[in-house]
């Protein structure tokens, strides 16, 4: 058994721990034997970006960097932004040849273990919707079917952020789909000059993508962040504006799931009087069941 701190285990069982998830919480199952088999997963993020350099002719050597390959999918003079979000759609759905309009991915074991966890507030950077039918297939630890709230970032819109409640509940959580929906081309944020113009938006008081009732509990709440590497810089600024001004004694402790976490990152983040984040070194396919296991009380049988 893969040990959880008991730490992780009471922040979700309590509903005061934020679920972050990125790409790679949607990742296949290693080869290796494992209990839980998850075969048909959509690319990462490297992975989706090596695809469109292929599909677009990207001719620079860094054919994994996804926001300067997208930013030259949108722009090559033979595409635009629609042609390349479309693009984009296909590899994350992948329909098939004889239903082209069908999405046959579906949720994987290990997104079916949190979805069923007592988390209010998930945050994701993924564009699918694997998560959100996901959560809409869970039922809370009291058996109720779960009504997720599902809020979009949109930076083409010049407006405060879609509306959220108050009071967060494990019946109804909110999941903020921080960088778009693949299915509202305008919210995706890919390229760089996407990246650009969110960070723009988290400066402006009216603009803010993350409501602020969202805020407050980022600021007060532990976060777990699962199927990233905090060596990405974009969500590491994100994480330290969110908490701008807060004093060291203040900032709660979050938790990172990673395998091979970047010892630079892990020595500034990890370490030290200001340590914001406990790294978990483990693959969460090991870290996923036994969370589940300690916070319902039982295996998850599927």
């Amino acid at each position: 058994m893969t040990p959880v701190a008991d730490n992780i285990v009471d922040s979700v069982k309590s509903g005061r721990c934020i679920l972050f998830l990125g790409a790679m919480a949607s990742a296949a199952s290693p080869e290796e034997e494992h209990r839980y088999v998850y075969r048909d997963a959509p690319p990462g993020g490297g992975e989706l970006s090596r695809r469109l350099a292929l599909k677009f002719g990207y001719p620079d050597a860094d054919v994994k960097n996804l926001q300067r390959v997208s930013l030259f999918a949108q722009f090559k003079k033979s595409s635009n932004r629609a042609e390349m979000v479309k693009a984009v759609a296909r590899e994350i759905r992948r329909p098939t040849d004889e239903s082209p309009d069908d999405f046959p991915m579906e949720p994987s074991p290990a997104l079916q273990m949190l979805a069923g966890l007592p988390f209010r507030i998930v945050i994701t950077t993924n564009y699918d919707q694997l998560f959100d039918t996901a959560l809409r297939d869970a039922r809370s630890l009291r058996r109720v079917r779960k009504t997720p709230l599902i809020r979009v970032c949109d930076i083409s819109r010049n407006a405060p952020p879609e509306e959220v409640p108050d009071e967060f509940t494990e019946e109804n959580p909110v999941l903020l789909k921080l960088h778009g929906d693949i299915d509202r081309p305008a919210s995706v944020v890919i390229t760089e000059e996407d990246y650009i113009t969110f960070v723009q938006m988290m400066a402006h008081p009216q603009l803010h993508p993350i409501h602020e009732y969202i805020r407050v509990k980022i600021r007060a709440w532990p976060t777990l962040f699962i199927g990233y590497s905090l060596k990405d810089y974009n969500l590491r600024l994100l994480f330290r504006t969110l908490r701008w001004g807060m004093q060291d004694a203040s900032i709660p402790l979050s938790f990172s799931v990673d395998p091979f976490p970047d010892d630079l990152v892990v020595a500034v983040w990890g370490e030290g009087n200001g340590k914001m984040v406990s790294f978990v070194k483990e693959n969460l396919w090991k870290f996923v069941p036994e969370l589940y296991r300690r916070v319902i009380g039982k295996d998850y049988e599927g």
